[in-house]
């Protein structure tokens, strides 16, 4: 709901600050008093096109800022949770634009997109009328609003789901057909590469252990020379091994006469003939390894080359061939299983589609009796809102081609009038005058007030054209919708304002040379002068306020 509306120099209002309550709430005053300026003000802040021509002459910029509040499960909280932005009970859009056309948002002190402001416009606010319109004269909702109404959105969601569910197994589906397509095109190459990499079998890290090797090989000779160099250095006759064994045989035999201080010698001499023993031991095992067939350095190298050329073959590292191999030897089976594979999920898809189907068809007759029952309902209102002649009609349209069926169902759905006998009917948003839609929007909007999220409504001249027991009969209907809703109404009908709860005169008035617009409730005395005035013109007379008594009182 609307709970107030600050305007700060959009054409000629200077600065206005307006609270708003539930129920019928009716703007009233002379043509060209500026009751459109209002509608102009709240569509700006409602994302609609920002206009310089908006900003009040001598002004940097004009300035809207509207609250609302909102019930928790309300549809613009879940907007505002999808862009990140903290939801509140009330909510404060705010807008600006600026003498050279620039244009800022804001949502709860935060700059939003103006993208931003016109989705959560369409979720607050619908305005019928003369002017831009959206809500029910979008054929887009027409099927959620007959679910709605009907309470079928229990029965939609699960067609939705059975439709998701659906299409998920025929995802799968196609994209198993796909790959399999491409595995049969790829079939001889897979089994040519398969076999290749059998072969070759290769190993994780071989690659880094076959350089490792093959790099001491391209040294071999060296190696072997200083090896057997270092060799003959420490063991032999004259090696230190037998140098150290035969010094410490010789300090052990005169080691008791030395009183000990021989001790610490002998166990370092031993010490080092066990380490010299250790590194002759090591030197014996590297000239083993080492002094091997010349030929293990060419058949390491084929082994390394052919592993590297099949890398590049297939463009991966080595180490990815046998991961490689495995991929290549799965697509092969499932070549190999392919019927089944194919056979299970048609399977499923068929399960899946008729579940679906079953679903669809079922929504689509309780659509198809709701249609008649919303008619019925709309055909009520029309005759006293001098509509009499019109058909309305809640087409429920099968859609016989599968590819058409969608997470809605299978069927869609428009409203349609007829507003002549014998003429046939057509979309809502094309065939009727401003005036007409207008009483057309408020005959549907009696029927379907309990359905409706959006909670505030405005009808902008719904009376145009008519009068007298029409008239009243539009005031009576928008005094029953703003019984549930927050209706906001500019007229010139004395019948519709005489039944508004609330009644806000729009004014000009002249500051020096300047003229402003400006917004007086009227109550009382106020309230049944301007009524008067709405009904005899410039001049009221006695006659004038005893009828607006009398439509104030409800008798008129």
């Amino acid at each position: 709901m609307l709970a107030s509306l600050t305007i700060r120099d959009v054409v000629l209002i200077e600065r206005l600050g307006l609270g708003f309550r539930k129920g019928l709430c009716v703007l009233t005053g002379e043509t060209g008093a500026g009751k459109s300026i209002l509608l102009d003000a709240l569509g700006l802040a409602l994302g609609a096109r920002a206009d310089s021509g908006l900003v009040r002459h001598g002004a940097d910029q004009a300035s809207v800022t509207a609250e609302f509040d909102l019930s928790g499960d309300h549809p613009a909280l879940a907007i505002l949770r999808e862009q990140g932005l903290d939801p509140e009970e009330r909510l404060v859009v705010r807008r600006t634009v600026s003498a050279d056309g620039r244009s800022r948002a804001w949502v709860n002190d935060q700059a939003v997109g103006v993208g931003l402001l016109k989705r959560l416009g369409e979720e607050l606010v619908e305005v019928h009328g003369q002017f831009d319109t959206h809500g029910l004269l979008n054929p887009q909702t027409h099927r959620g609003v007959l679910d709605a109404y009907a309470g079928l959105s229990g029965q939609a969601a699960q067609v939705a789901a059975a439709h998701r569910a659906w299409r998920q197994v025929e995802d799968a589906r196609a994209n198993a057909a796909a790959e399999i397509a491409r595995a049969r095109s790829e079939e001889e190459y897979l089994r040519h590469a398969v076999a290749e990499l059998d072969a070759l079998a290769p190993k994780p890290g071989e690659e880094e252990e076959l350089a490792e090797t093959r790099a001491v090989l391209m040294h071999r000779e060296k190696l072997v020379d200083a090896l057997n160099a270092a060799y003959g250095e420490l063991s032999g006759d004259r090696g230190v091994e037998r140098a150290l064994s035969s010094a410490i045989r010789t300090l052990s035999r005169i080691a008791d006469k030395a009183a000990g201080k021989l001790d610490p010698v002998i166990a370092a001499l031993d010490r080092a003939a066990t380490e010299a023993g250790e590194a002759i031991a090591g030197l014996q095992a590297v000239s083993s390894d080492v002094d091997m067939d010349p030929q293990a350095l060419e058949k390491l190298e084929e082994r390394l080359f052919a592993l590297r050329a099949a890398a590049r073959k297939h463009g991966v590292d080595v180490d990815a061939l046998a991961p490689l191999r495995k991929d290549m030897a799965d697509r092969l089976l499932l070549i190999e299983d392919q019927g089944d594979l194919l056979a299970r999920l048609a399977r499923e898809a068929e399960v899946a589609r008729d579940a679906y189907r079953k679903a669809a068809e079922s929504l689509s007759r309780e659509r198809q009796e709701a249609a008649g029952r919303l008619d019925t309902a709309v055909a009520a209102e029309l005759a006293p809102l001098k509509l009499e002649k019109a058909k309305f009609r809640t087409l429920v349209e099968p859609l016989a081609d599968e590819s058409d069926w969608t997470v809605s169902g299978m069927d869609r759905v428009a409203f349609q009038v007829a507003t002549n006998p014998g003429s046939p009917p057509g979309a809502l948003n094309k065939i009727a005058s401003g005036g007409e839609l207008a009483r057309f929007m408020l005959a549907l909007k009696v029927v379907l007030a309990q359905t409706s999220t959006v909670g505030t409504l405005v009808f902008d001249e719904v009376d145009t054209g008519i009068g007298g027991a029409v008239a009243a009969a539009v005031g009576e209907r928008l005094k029953t919708l703003g019984q549930g809703l927050q209706v906001l109404v500019v007229t010139h009908s004395p019948q519709v304002a005489a039944r508004g709860s609330i009644h806000l005169k729009v004014q000009k008035s002249v500051k020096g040379e300047q003229v402003t617009t400006g917004v007086v409730e009227l109550d009382g005395d106020d309230r049944r002068e301007e009524i008067a005035r709405m009904l005899s013109g410039a001049t009221v007379t006695a006659e004038a306020r005893a009828a607006a008594d009398s439509l104030i009182a409800g008798r008129g």
